[in-house]
């Protein structure tokens, strides 16, 4: 297949743009969340574009949002943006009418571990009672949510999505503090409580900004004591979900570890039952599905060729839809130019996924 490729800007150039941008300010389209088409996503490792007409295929497919993700570390996203295949691929969304944003695990970025040498209060307390630099921090320091909200806002100066919706996600399934304020507040309730900081200094610096809550591992039982500010939108991510049986079903078991007070429920249906009660706390028409139909990343490296199944993921659809979601999105992570190889080409399961988004 033929890939029509736009020419690609320098490093210098990107470099040269980024520090304009710094000192300007960013343009920022007329559209708003709230008037945004729907949805129709898929989220990617930068490494995944490897397979190197992801946009093109993504395109036939009536899919409409790239998310680039990153892990661990930002930087890793930043080298990908700054180089000339990072800058071909954001002309060549733009230029096929694909959205790009960055969903990411951030909290270690946004609150160095390195400052841990500076003020302990910063970071979470465990069970025990001692502090700890591991995961995430504790959100009643207000010293800490100043250097949260001043490292979003220089993120965003960087990996500025096309669509105003901010991803910046607590440490991957990690646990939250114990001090004596944060005691009585579930983890939900103490991502929340980061989240509504930093909407605010991002909307001082992107009037239209949202910022995802995500529902997800630690975070997935609905707040009830701390309400999401405006432009926090709900994120659900039923990661644990039995994927060869429809999200309603309510005899398929989960893949639930075996943690002590491990919050994900033991049949698929319970995910739409935390689903339903998230959507009671924040917007529902704002609200989005970050599914794992895609994820090659699930059955590790080699990478195993992915289980698709068409029909349970329409019937999934269907059933969100139902409850009012609006905005649908997947991992397809490792689905990449080692994959092509291993497993043929992927986009029958691509287009088969852009086919049922678009049926419903």
């Amino acid at each position: 297949m033929a890939v029509h490729r736009l020419a690609p800007i320098s490093r210098r150039q990107f470099l040269a743009t980024t520090a304009a941008s710094l000192a300007a300010g960013p343009a920022f389209a007329d559209a708003t969340p709230a008037t945004s088409p729907c949805t129709k996503g898929v989220v990617l490792y930068p490494f995944d574009l490897s397979l190197g007409d992801w946009p093109e295929r993504a395109a036939r497919a009536g899919i409409n949002t790239i998310g680039l993700h990153a892990a661990r570390r930002l930087d890793v996203l930043h080298d990908f943006v700054a180089s000339d295949e990072g800058q071909s691929f954001l002309q060549r969304c733009k230029a096929l009418g694909i959205q790009v944003e960055y969903e990411l695990h951030a909290m270690s970025d946004l609150l160095s571990r390195e400052l841990w040498f500076k003020d302990r209060s910063m970071f979470r307390m465990d069970e025990k009672g001692r502090r700890t630099p591991v995961s995430n921090c504790c959100p009643h320091s207000a010293a800490a949510l100043e250097v949260i909200a001043e490292r979003a806002v220089k993120w965003a100066r960087i990996l500025t999505p096309t669509t105003g919706r901010y991803f910046y996600w607590p440490d991957d399934g990690s646990q939250w503090c114990h001090c004596p304020e944060c005691e009585g507040l579930s983890a939900s309730e103490q991502a929340l409580l980061v989240e509504n900081r930093i909407v605010r200094a991002l909307r001082r610096f992107d009037p239209r900004a949202t910022v995802s809550h995500i529902s997800y591992h630690t975070t997935l039982a609905a707040p009830k004591q701390v309400k999401p500010e405006a432009g926090i939108f709900l994120e659900f991510a039923p990661y644990s979900r039995n994927l060869a049986k429809p999200i309603a079903s309510r005899e398929a078991k989960t893949r639930r570890s075996s943690s002590p007070g491990d919050p994900n429920p033991e049949m698929n249906a319970g995910y739409l039952d935390i689903l339903k009660a998230n959507m009671q706390v924040f917007e529902p028409a704002q609200a989005q599905v970050l599914e794992y139909w895609l994820d090659v990343s699930l059955y590790g490296r080699p990478a195993a060729k992915v289980p698709f199944d068409p029909a349970v993921c329409r019937a999934d659809i269907a059933a969100y839809r139902k409850l009012g979601v609006r905005h649908i999105t997947t991992f397809a992570a490792f689905i990449d130019a080692d994959y092509a190889k291993l497993h043929g080409d992927p986009q029958r399961e691509i287009t088969a996924y852009g086919e049922a988004l678009n049926a419903t």
